[in-house]
């Protein structure tokens, strides 16, 4: 069995699209998939890049996925990477993939001067907890996540700084 860690390209938008809306189920989040395609590929190959993505192979089909992007981390004076979605297909489970795109996002992380490689697990999700904590992650119970979308978003942007005083 050959492993391989490739970059995405523009043609990889369709195959990038169905592995999000994989992880999505798998993740039973299929109901928050709310991306347009062509959209997404602004995002991710247009003029700014918002995130890259890397695409992993096993003898040559594509099993897997990680979509990342740079973070700043203000303790350390430099950036991050951070993991936004690890996925891998259930029939390639085990055969080192996920690892393998862990390992080749460590790499790029050293090789941009990163001081960390960082991500979030869903609390239910043991498996990929055990997984990680294999590969040397910690859990940052300490931290808790916050997320403003939607309509509070808006609101949230719309406040002047004339209206808060």
């Amino acid at each position: 069995m050959t492993l391989s860690i490739r970059s995405a390209t523009p043609a990889d938008l369709p195959l990038i699209a169905q592995l999000i809306r994989d992880l999505a189920v798998y993740e039973k989040l299929a109901h928050e998939v709310r991306f347009d395609d062509a959209v997404l590929g602004e995002k991710l190959f247009g003029a700014r890049p918002y995130a890259e993505v890397v695409i992993g192979e096993l003898d040559g089909a594509v099993q897997g996925f990680a979509l990342f992007f740079h973070n700043f981390s203000t303790f350390e004076g430099k950036p991050g990477i951070y993991l936004e979605d690890l996925f891998v297909r259930p029939a390639a489970r085990g055969s080192g993939l996920g690892k393998a795109l862990l390992s080749h996002l460590a790499a790029l992380a050293l090789e941009r001067d990163c001081a960390r490689l960082e991500w979030s697990v869903l609390d239910w999700n043991e498996p990929a907890i055990g997984f990680y904590r294999k590969l040397g992650a910690r859990l940052l119970d300490e931290w808790t996540g916050m997320r403003v979308d939607g309509a509070a978003l808006a609101r949230l942007g719309a406040v002047t700084i004339d209206s808060i005083a």
